[in-house]
């Protein structure tokens, strides 16, 4: 309904910016072209047959009538008409008020007799007309017996001045600061000019321009220049799709997503000058002293760096958050203490109409066709609405917070459709597992896969386990080569097969001879060892084979760490303290960011993290360690902690709909089948009884015996009876469970007991 009241709205202003237009056109045509001897009211038949005016009858009509009756004031009616025409237009929010309407008509008032007071009479094709007409000769007849000419001067000055701020709706002391700033712009240009022309008569070096002392008071305002460049190369570019093919692999086209539409939502520079000292003001109310020097506006929110007086200390400002929040009437404000770098504090405020990001306006730019990236995800625009790239393999492992509604399904979505964009199947693998079984499923039966959609927490805590024996798997065939990361290995096994060839097509000795040099790669081996490296592909060619990224996604983490918590956080630990050069990356997902979850092993080994709007600073200062994401706005705003920096990045996470990654998968999916490895969720007994041998509780057998004696299991129960912290009887039913004693955890319900009483 808000939606269609909109564009209702929308239409009207459209009409009446049309109208509006028109008419000013007929009025200033037929103002210019008036003649007093065509026909008027006046002058109902004329000696001269033709009329001169252009509009005819009807403009020789309303001429007359307007410069009869204003003067040449009635020049300012067409003017006002094409003036609230573009602001219809323009201004969504633009309606002529009664005390607008009542501005102009004072200002045609006092115009008429402005002009009558200094121009009694005009001659127009020999006849004489009064140049403020009949309204400014009244008014001007009746104030001069009484203010005489120099009061009706200064009060006809007065009346102009006034109904003109009313009209433009233009304070003084905007006007006074533009007049000033004007003036020290002319002033300066003048001075330059002028010490060019000295400096050449006397052939010395010009003397160094001098600045002004103070600042100039209109702060400076930063537009997001680079982003409407890319806007218009990608306008220009999007005609080819993109279409790249890889082998007999086609990349998916920039077509298959939609683009976002593009309207004139950007905040107008008075009206950000307008807020700046609006925010200024609020914080005077609060006792805090300060300027703003820049505004920079974005799609979703507008910074203000604002500079605190001497003597302001920073904890004043922060504490006034939510002050701030109420005063602006804003959801929420974030503040920034210090700017790194700047003398300034940053105040980020929401803008009253949020700009949508879509995947394709950030894919569809230079940044990400020209970037080296070997895993490169989209995480959107940032705050001036420049797109932001990252790399996975550079990460190395990501982990990512945030509420129901955040936004934090929707960014994991715009990242696994950015890799699909540019890694063909044999590239990039991945592992996709989703308890809650809604995200994820949608990629089922893309060729990308090694394993279906993991939906069952016990089977993903043994595809972790897998990923763990293939990260020692690789480093041990990278190793047997001397290969220090995936890539190095992937070269030498592309340079094996290219020996390979030349050995079948020109033979052995033609082999032998010294290949052509080719540029080094900063981890490429000595001669002698990459030919030992050689040789070892050799030997075994059918376990030496190219190694495609592995990435793992877990779209909610809080669910395996309630079912195997044990067992999880190993591998998850494993992998990301070692995974990195084995081309092994992972992307952990979770709403609940408490400390059972995001436990001290798995944060202190993702440097990389992402906080979508959270419930509480406690959640703030799990994930990120600092507070911020509880001010977010939802709906795909984040905070971005790069890897080797605790300084936070605040991003907009692009949208991309159900329907668009519907596209994506389908023209994938017609490419080829998944080829899936069985042995990746194979039970391995030796293993399970390895470690139940090893790590059996000293409390076990009791904890059965009370399990069969009361035909119910639960950690609770467990924890109750036997007087033992919740990780210990955690996993004393996780044994029962891996025994055969229990059943394994369905929801709400409680565990089947599967044995007899003893």
């Amino acid at each position: 309904m808000a939606g269609k009241g909109r564009e209702n709205n929308r239409r009207k202003r459209e009409i009446l910016g049309v109208v509006g237009l028109a008419l000013s056109f007929f009025l200033f045509l037929s103002l210019i072209s008036y003649s007093p001897a065509d026909p008027s009211l006046t002058q109902y038949i004329s000696d001269d047959p033709s009329v001169r005016n252009i509009f005819g009858a009807a403009g020789s009509y309303t001429a007359d009538a307007l410069i009869r009756l204003l003067g040449f004031g009635a020049f300012l009616i067409p003017i006002l008409s094409l003036v609230a025409s573009f602001r219809f237009f323009l201004e969504e929010s633009f309606h002529i008020r009664a005390v607008t309407a009542l501005g102009a008509v004072a200002l045609l008032l006092a115009c008429s007799g402005f002009l009558s007071l200094i121009l009694p009479k005009v001659s127009i094709y020999g006849v004489r007309l009064q140049a403020g007409g009949l309204l400014g000769s009244i008014l001007s007849g009746l104030l001069i017996p009484l203010l005489n000419r120099a009061g009706t001067f200064l009060l006809f000055l007065l009346v102009l001045l006034l109904s003109l701020m009313i009209v433009a709706d233009v304070s003084v002391v905007t006007l006074g600061s533009g007049v000033k700033s004007a003036s020290i712009a002319v002033w300066s240009a003048l001075r330059r000019i002028g010490g060019k022309k000295a400096a050449s008569r006397a052939m010395e070096p010009e003397p160094p321009e001098e600045k002004p002392a103070e600042g100039l008071p209109v702060p400076i305002i930063e537009a997001p220049e680079p982003a409407e460049k890319s806007k218009q190369k990608k306008i220009e570019q999007t005609h080819f799709d993109f279409l790249e093919r890889v082998g007999d692999y086609q990349l998916p086209p920039l077509s298959l997503l939609d683009q976002a539409e593009k309207r004139d939502s950007r905040v107008k520079r008075d009206s950000l000058i307008a807020n700046a000292r609006i925010l200024e003001k609020k914080l005077a109310d609060f006792g805090v002293e300060g300027r703003v020097l820049e505004v920079k506006p974005g799609p979703v929110i507008t910074m203000y760096e604002l500079e605190p007086a001497p003597g302001v200390k920073i904890n004043r400002i922060t504490n006034l958050t939510d002050d701030l929040a109420l005063a602006l009437r804003a959801p929420s404000i974030r503040i920034i203490a210090p700017i790194p770098g700047k003398g300034a504090i940053g105040i980020e405020i929401p803008n009253h109409e949020r700009e949508p990001v879509r995947l394709r306006n950030v894919l569809d730019t230079d940044a990400f066709r020209e970037a080296k990236l070997r895993l490169p995800i989209a995480l959107g625009d940032d705050i001036v609405g420049a797109p932001v790239m990252a790399d996975l393999a550079r990460m190395p492992h990501l982990l990512i917070a945030g509420t129901t509604g955040s936004g934090k399904s929707v960014s994991l979505n715009a990242m696994i459709c950015s890799i699909l964009f540019r890694a063909t199947p044999d590239e990039v693998k991945f592992l996709l597992i989703d308890p809650k079984r809604l995200e994820l499923s949608a990629y089922e039966g893309i060729p990308h896969l090694l394993h279906p959609v993991v939906v069952d927490p016990k089977k993903a805590s043994m595809v972790l386990k897998w990923a763990v024996e293939e990260m020692e798997r690789r480093y041990r065939i990278m190793g047997e080569v001397g290969a220090k990361g995936v890539d190095g290995y992937n070269r030498m096994i592309e340079k094996a097969k290219n020996e390979k060839a030349k050995r079948q097509a020109f033979g052995l000795e033609s082999a032998a001879a010294k290949p052509e040099a080719a540029p080094e790669a900063e981890d490429a081996l000595p001669p002698e060892a990459e030919g030992q490296a050689l040789a070892a592909i050799a030997k075994a060619p059918q376990e030496h084979v190219r190694l495609p990224y592995i990435v793992i996604v877990i779209d909610e983490l809080a669910d395996l760490m309630m079912v195997a918590q044990r067992y999880v956080e190993e591998s998850l630990a494993r992998l990301a303290q070692m995974a990195r050069a084995a081309g092994i990356h992972l992307i952990l997902a979770t709403q609940r960011p408490s400390v059972d979850v995001i436990t001290g092993v798995i944060k202190a080994n993702f440097p990389t993290r992402i906080s979508f709007q959270v419930s509480s600073k406690v959640d703030s200062r799990t994930i990120l360690d600092q507070l911020g994401a509880e001010s977010l706005l939802g709906a795909g705003d984040m905070l971005f902690m790069p890897p080797g920096t605790s300084k936070l990045a605040r991003i907009h996470g692009p949208f991309v709909s159900e329907k668009e990654i519907d596209r994506i998968v389908m023209f994938i999916k017609r490419q080829g089948q998944p080829n899936f490895d069985p042995s990746i969720t194979e039970y391995r007994p030796e293993t399970s009884s390895a470690e139940s041998d090893e790590d059996v509780d000293e409390k076990y057998d009791e904890a059965v015996a009370l399990v069969a004696d009361l035909g119910q299991a639960s950690i609770s129960l467990v924890q109750r009876y036997l007087k033992v912290g919740y990780n210990r009887a955690a996993r004393i039913i996780e044994h029962m469970e891996a025994e055969g004693i229990v059943g394994p955890a369905d929801g709400a319900k409680p565990r089947k007991v599967l044995v007899k009483k003893l």
